[in-house]
């Protein structure tokens, strides 16, 4: 009887389990094969990384290079590397975004990076503020300063979950109803720096909902 109710039990939870795909390369380190943006003058691809912005001109607005698909339930990793010698030197990750039409700007959620902000989520030209993130003091034991960070970031329905090289830095549940659940990716350099931002080992594994 109890052998039953154990099988009966292991059949439920894998009934309502979240189901995954394999995780997918996103970046293929010579092309920008499945991105678009800026590839003539902002973003370039140099031994095996994205590439964007520049330590001897200033960044002169913000400039995404995004995703042709769109995603809804993942987990995206990445390694990312930041340096800069002037202004705010910043980037970020835009996850369930959308280009703004006709402009250069995106709306969404963005993980960010730089400037402080390390493993924080921001609301990119939408409500225009950090939405959650880890406390300033706690940074400089979980950043690698002008170094290759890890980046993982986990959206499942309502909930965004940031880790920053292992350490979780963001567990936020949107309770707006009207905020989208899917959008496109976009890699960001900030503008009004003089900086170079770094992306490289871009993978995601799309997640299922319950079945």
């Amino acid at each position: 009887m109890f052998r039953q109710l154990g099988l009966s039990f292991a059949v439920l939870s894998l009934g309502v389990a979240t189901y995954a795909g394999d995780p997918v390369s996103l970046f293929d380190g010579k092309t920008f094969n499945g991105w678009e943006g800026d590839t003539q003058k902002t973003w370039r691809i140099e031994e095996g990384a994205i590439i964007g912005g520049s330590l001897e001109k200033t960044v002169p607005r913000n400039e995404f290079l995004c995703s042709k698909k769109t995603y809804r339930d993942f987990e995206l990793r990445l390694k990312y590397k930041l340096t800069g010698t002037e202004g705010f030197i910043n980037g970020g990750v835009q996850i369930r975004s959308v280009r703004i039409p006709n402009h250069h700007e995106m709306i969404g959620y963005q993980a960010d990076l730089g400037h402080g902000f390390d493993g924080a989520l921001y609301d990119e030209s939408r409500r225009n503020k950090v939405l959650a993130g880890p406390k300033k003091e706690d940074l400089p034991k979980i950043v690698k300063k002008e170094d290759w960070n890890d980046y993982k970031i986990r959206c499942t329905g309502k909930r965004i979950q940031l880790w920053l090289n292992g350490t979780l830095t963001v567990d936020y549940t949107e309770m707006d109803e009207k905020i989208p659940l899917e959008g496109i990716l976009g890699l960001q350099i900030h503008g009004n720096c003089k900086a170079v931002v770094r992306f490289k080992d871009i993978f995601i594994e799309e997640l299922g909902g319950a079945k």
